[in-house]
């Protein structure tokens, strides 16, 4: 039964991607919920068996449809992850940390202020990856893959960055 579900599948029968569906889609709907956000996985589902129908030319009915399925719904699911813009947390939504005696001090909060009007002066590229680094505690190669940028590119960023951040914060003589 499923070697006819392959082969009426890849010749265009319309009830064929009614019944992969019924059959298949338990499996990658698991397999999706282990790569996209719990609230996009219908979303991409909807894609991967559009994408069979549309490509279903492309499948040899003497392979595995579960495999062709897999490799399609992890494709889309890529896709989709690149697709979305990638979570920064505003500076202001960042407390402030407390003194060493719990309580916050006057002069953290003039530095405070001071550094925040610096980093908004700033590139908004070179701010995104100093924030990123120093308030999301990521670590270079993560920004990188989080912002879909080179390696060297936040270096250069982040370098750029904190050289202007140096001369801005420069106490004046």
């Amino acid at each position: 039964m499923e070697e006819t579900l392959e082969f009426r599948l890849a010749a265009g029968d319309t009830g064929a991607l009614g019944e992969c569906y019924r059959v298949h889609s338990p499996a990658v709907r698991s397999y999706l919920r282990k790569l996209v956000p719990p609230q996009d996985v219908e979303d991409v589902m909807q894609v991967v068996f559009t994408e069979v129908w549309r490509f279903r030319h492309r499948f040899d009915p003497g392979r595995s449809l579960p495999a062709w399925l897999f490799g399609i719904a992890r494709n889309r699911a890529v896709d989709h992850l690149r697709a979305r813009a990638p979570a920064t947390v505003p500076l202001e939504a960042v407390p402030d940390p407390a003194g060493r005696d719990g309580r916050l001090d006057g002069d953290q909060f003039a530095d405070r202020d001071r550094i925040r009007r610096a980093l908004a002066s700033l590139p908004q590229v070179q701010r995104q990856a100093i924030e990123l680094a120093y308030y999301g505690d990521l670590t270079q190669r993560e920004i990188a893959e989080r912002l879909r940028v080179p390696l060297g590119t936040v270096k250069a960023r982040t370098a750029r960055g904190l050289h202007r951040l140096s001369t801005l914060l420069r106490p004046a003589a």
